[in-house]
């Protein structure tokens, strides 16, 4: 929103702060040591240094597939209850549950927001769905 203010000099309304972290529920969910189900999380957005340190790890120059694991145990804050998320985590996610990160990832990064614009494939009638928080298979 736009207000000419003193002088005639136009003035912005405030800028909605930078979103950084989203919320997310993975569609099995993680379970822990002791037989928990975690499936409420956040993810931050990654910054450069997120996706050029993983480049430097091991285990991802020997087997290049394993730099999503890597990659998103930087950047997945939360999962449940657990104290902490790292690689560890992730890659003994059951494998929907990865290719549910490693899509909500790349939303938030690329796209900025974890909006999606599809299509009514009966009537074709556009619109948006809202893939934070959502399960698979839910509108």
């Amino acid at each position: 929103m736009r207000r000419e203010g003193p002088g005639g000099a136009v003035a912005s309304a405030p800028a909605e702060p930078l979103r950084t972290e989203f919320e997310f529920e993975l569609p099995r969910g993680y379970v822990d040591e002791s037989g928990t189900v975690h499936r409420r999380g956040a993810m931050r957005l990654a910054t450069a240094r997120d996706e050029l340190v993983p480049l430097r790890d091991v285990r991802v120059r020997e087997n290049p597939a394993y730099l999503s694991v890597v990659l998103l145990g930087r950047v997945v804050t939360r999962l449940g209850t657990l104290p902490s998320v790292h690689d560890g985590t992730v890659e003994n996610m059951f494998a929907s549950d990865l290719a549910f990160l490693q899509d909500f990832y790349r939303q938030i990064n690329a796209e900025g927001h974890t909006r999606a614009a599809v299509a009514c494939p009966h009537c074709s009638e556009s619109f948006e769905v809202e893939l934070a928080g959502s399960r698979l298979g839910e509108s």
